[in-house]
Formats: C-alpha cells, sequence, structure tokens
C-alpha cells in the first residue's frame, strides 16, 4: 500500500546561537594533520514530534564559512529503544576542495561507519530501519573558528525533511494538471563534456549529474559563477560546472551527488535552497507552473525510461516543464551519454518518470529558488515551504 508522508520544517533568519566548549578536532583528510582547537557556538533545535512513524532524516542548511571558520551538522531521533546519539551529516565548509583554488578551514565531508541501532547513516540521510520507525527528532549546528572572536559561520535557514515514502510498483501515476504545456528556458548543460577530466573528482562527467543540474538551475536564476571565478579550471567547457563540483564534493562519499551539500552550495551563490520529498508529479507541475524548476533523484533499468539511452542506479536530473499532454521535459545532464549540451532537453513518458522518481527514490526534490520568488502553496502535510 502506498503511504506519501513527508513534512519540511524550517527554521531561518535569526538562529538562537549559545556559547560552546571548544572543539579539539584532527582532519582526517588532511595527511600528517594535527588536533586543532576550535571555538564553538552551538544552535539546538526544539524537539520535533512527528505526526507518522518517519522512516528518514535528511537536513539542510544555508550557510556561509569565512576563512578559518566550519560548521558540524547533527541530527538524532527517537525510536521505541530510545533516542539515538547524535549523528553526524556534516563537516562542512562552502570553500573549494583544491587548496590552490580556495581551500577552506576543513575538508568538506560526511563521516563513514557512525554505528546506530535501528537504522544507518547514508550519508545525507539517517534511513530507519521499516521495524523502527522514529517518532520525534532534533537537528543542531555547531559553528566552528580559528579564534575565540571570530569570525564565525553565518546561518540563514535549515532545514529538516522527515518522511515515510513506499508507492508499489503498480500504483496508477497522476493525471496532467496545471503545468501542461508550460516550459521554463532553463540554460542546458551536459555532464557527458566533463568525462575522464579532474579524475581526483569522482572521475569527471561519469557522476557529476549533480552539480550539473545545480549549475543549470543558478544560470537560470542569473546566479552561475562568473568567468573570473572559474578562471582556475582553465580551458574546459562549462567552467560553472567544474566550479560546483569543487564547492560539493563530499571527502568520504568520494563523489559530488550528495544531496544538501548541493542545495548548501546552490545557498552560497544566493538562492534559497532545501532537500525535500515531493509526492507525485502533481506536486511538480505546481512548482512549474509558479515559474520555479527542481531537480529530482531518479534510478531505472534502460528499459524502464524511452529515450533516456541509459540506465542508472541513482541520477539528478532537472524537470523544467511538462508537454500539453502532461509528459515531463527534462534537463537531463546525461544527454543520452552523448557529450553535448544540445543533447540534453528530452521529453519522458509521464508514467514511466514518475515511476522511476517515486518508486526508487521517494521523490527527492531540490527546492532552489531567489527568497523573493514566492513558491507555490504548500499541502496541508507540508512538504515545503
Amino acid at each position: 500500500m502506498s503511504e506519501r508522508h513527508v513534512t519540511l520544517t524550517v527554521w531561518e533568519d535569526e538562529l538562537d546561537w549559545l556559547p560552546a566548549e571548544p572543539v579539539e578536532h584532527t582532519d582526517a583528510w588532511v595527511e600528517g594533520a594535527g588536533p586543532t582547537r576550535w571555538s564553538a557556538r552551538r544552535w539546538e533545535s526544539p524537539v520535533v514530534e512527528s505526526t507518522f512513524e518517519a522512516l528518514e532524516l535528511v537536513p539542510s542548511w544555508n550557510a556561509q564559512t569565512p576563512a578559518g571558520t566550519w560548521l558540524l551538522v547533527e541530527g538524532r531521533v527517537l525510536q521505541a529503544s530510545g533516542w539515538s546519539p547524535w549523528l553526524t551529516f556534516a563537516r562542512w565548509t562552502d570553500a573549494g576542495v583544491d587548496p590552490d583554488h580556495g581551500g577552506g578551514a576543513m575538508v568538506r565531508t560526511t563521516v563513514k561507519d557512525q554505528p546506530v541501532e535501528g537504522g544507518r547513516m547514508a550519508h545525507d540521510a539517517f534511513v530507519a530501519d521499516p521495524a523502527s520507525p522514529f517518532s520525534a527528532w532534533q537537528v543542531r549546528l555547531t559553528a566552528l573558528s580559528e579564534r575565540d572572536d571570530g569570525p564565525w559561520p553565518t546561518v540563514s535557514l535549515v532545514a529538516a525533511c522527515v518522511s515515510a515514502v513506499t508507492v508499489g510498483a503498480d500504483e496508477p501515476t497522476s493525471r496532467p494538471g496545471v503545468a501542461r504545456g508550460v516550459e521554463i528556458a532553463v540554460p542546458p548543460h551536459s555532464q557527458r563534456l566533463h568525462v575522464d577530466t579532474f579524475a581526483h573528482w569522482d572521475e569527471g562527467g561519469q557522476s557529476w549529474c549533480s552539480p550539473t543540474s545545480t549549475t543549470m538551475l543558478l544560470e537560470h536564476w542569473g546566479l552561475a559563477p562568473t568567468a573570473d571565478e572559474t578562471a582556475w579550471v582553465g580551458d574546459r567547457p562549462d567552467p560553472a560546472v567544474v566550479h560546483a563540483v569543487s564547492r560539493v564534493y563530499d571527502a568520504a562519499f568520494a563523489g559530488a551527488g550528495n544531496w544538501a551539500f548541493n542545495a548548501a552550495y546552490a545557498a552560497t551563490r544566493g538562492l534559497r535552497a532545501y532537500v525535500t520529498r515531493l509526492r507525485d508529479l502533481t506536486e511538480v507541475e505546481a512548482f512549474v507552473a509558479a515559474g520555479v524548476p527542481v531537480v529530482v533523484s531518479v534510478a531505472f533499468e534502460p528499459e524502464q525510461l524511452d529515450g533516456a539511452g541509459y540506465g542508472t542506479s541513482g541520477h539528478l536530473l532537472t524537470v523544467v516543464g511538462f508537454t500539453p499532454e502532461g509528459d515531463v521535459v527534462s534537463n537531463d545532464p546525461n544527454s543520452h551519454r552523448i557529450p553535448s549540451n544540445d543533447e540534453v532537453r528530452t521529453v519522458y513518458r509521464r508514467d514511466q518518470f514518475e515511476r522511476v522518481w517515486l518508486g526508487t527514490n521517494g521523490g527527492m526534490t531540490y527546492v532552489m529558488h531567489p527568497a523573493d520568488h514566492r513558491l507555490p502553496p504548500p499541502p496541508a502535510e507540508a512538504n515545503w515551504a
């Protein structure tokens, strides 16, 4: 039976930061690094009770980390056995990972192998065992600085998506709605242009779908990196995509596909951004009708999505519109495996697309928009804000 419970809780503007004990930490990703003392401030959310038996927690944040600062993002959940330990979702810096091009105070990373009963950490998400749902949760952020008097990270938004989504393979798909015939002009970018480049960042365009999609939205909103900011890329196509990779690469994950890292990067460029789940394409249509393209996560075998020309265990692409018949118009960065921006725009059958989006990744979506661009009204069980 289908279950499509999703809530998004958002804290914005002024967060109540409190002094915290200094933190001594050794960056495991820097060869020869020793322990460093960091001054600390902390913000902790109230306990949030879930209105359903929740199975997943995905936090997001919009932050700036000046030189000599970084941000620790943690969360915990309440299950029948009690509270989990505080789990690390991110050690975040908005600087590039290459020290020659803006290396930060810490190497940006998630944390592998965090032991927790009744679930697991999946880099960007806590996933509960189906037999051990959680009934309440919290998130907290610790701002860290090299100096007692700052500077400090600044945080403008904290969000957390909590969900329990299961969709049957034979369940009917949604009917076309308010965005039939609407297409947003989003610049196309192909990840395939970067195959076999910058191999130290997860083999280049083989797996850069997420930052490529994020770059499409940044360019659409007029916030992509400038030529000066990307000069270090050299004579490469679409240097803004490479810039994005350098700002979202997750050392522990060894990839550029971390959901929250991509949202956080978009926020450093000026967008309001977070990760959530949408329940079906009707909700995506509401965004498109409001002029807001979104990035979604899909997985499929080649025969499950006509016209793709490939299969994938996990892929991000941008939904930019719908045909008059209600099919999905996508800027797909995999571009039929052809290295050309001209091959990016693709129309996918509505029913097939909804199944490979909901049935495999539970409707996972990046919402990225200027703060002054109004979103559509959310549903009663609000999964956007």
